[in-house]
């Protein structure tokens, strides 16, 4: 079988990775590479009292994320949050997904863990926009041979979206496939900002990319605007 490494950027994830890492550490056959970027809380040693491989890096996480790849000995890439848990039987819908002709790359379907039909209606919506048009974000968990990875020269050193383009340029070389079943992330960024507020600064920076707007300059008007939620 395909061996799967998961390499999950995180940045202050100490009260997740306690639940995300035990059922990954306890399946012997995977490989977990966590890339911290500076965290200034027990990340690290939490990751380590785990035993996942841990390295350090500045903040970043598309950088984070490609060094991970280098590093990584398996067959098959996925990347995974630190805030979202895979379903148990992931590994062999991985392998299933990209033994298919024609896929270029796979991601799951989205929970959000939380109650309430604003958080039912974003999975509803993601549910849509994965099958249809093909495009999961990170917080879904997408999988890949690392062969194909390496094509593409990995994730763009943009300091955000770079999934969202990453995915864009996967899809030339293939279908993008979504699982059946669901990852299960924190709601903590629907939470914090609101549903139709993160809706709506999400569909914005969209809207920007393809309006031609600089990355640098929309990563600057997101972070002003959960400073400005944050702070009211």
């Amino acid at each position: 079988m395909a061996k799967i490494s998961i390499i999950i950027p995180v940045r202050n994830e100490a009260t997740t990775l306690p639940h995300t890492l035990p059922p990954l550490m306890a399946q012997g056959d995977l490989e977990v590479i966590v890339i911290d970027g500076e965290s200034e809380d027990e990340t690290v040693a939490i990751a380590q009292s785990q035993g996942a491989k841990v390295h350090s890096l500045p903040p970043g996480r598309a950088q984070q994320m490609n060094y991970g790849a280098s590093l990584a000995t398996g067959e098959i890439l996925l990347f995974l949050h630190g805030d979202t848990l895979l379903p148990p039987d992931f590994a062999a819908t991985v392998r299933s997904l990209l033994a298919k002709p024609g896929v270029a790359a796979g991601a799951f379907q989205l929970k959000i863990a939380g109650e309430g039909r604003g958080l039912r209606w974003v999975e509803w919506w993601v549910g849509v926009r994965s099958h249809w048009l093909q495009l999961p974000y990170g917080d879904q968990a997408l999988f890949l041979k690392k062969t194909t990875f390496e094509q593409l020269g990995g994730f763009p050193d943009l300091p955000i979206m770079e999934d969202f383009v990453f995915v864009r340029q996967l899809r030339g070389l293939g279908k993008v496939a979504i699982a059946p079943q669901a990852v299960t992330t924190s709601p903590r960024r629907w939470q914090r900002l609101g549903v139709f507020r993160t809706t709506l600064i999400n569909q914005g920076m969209i809207l920007g990319y393809y309006l031609g707007i600089s990355p640098h300059r929309l990563a600057h008007w997101y972070r002003s605007q959960k400073q400005k939620r944050e702070s009211s």
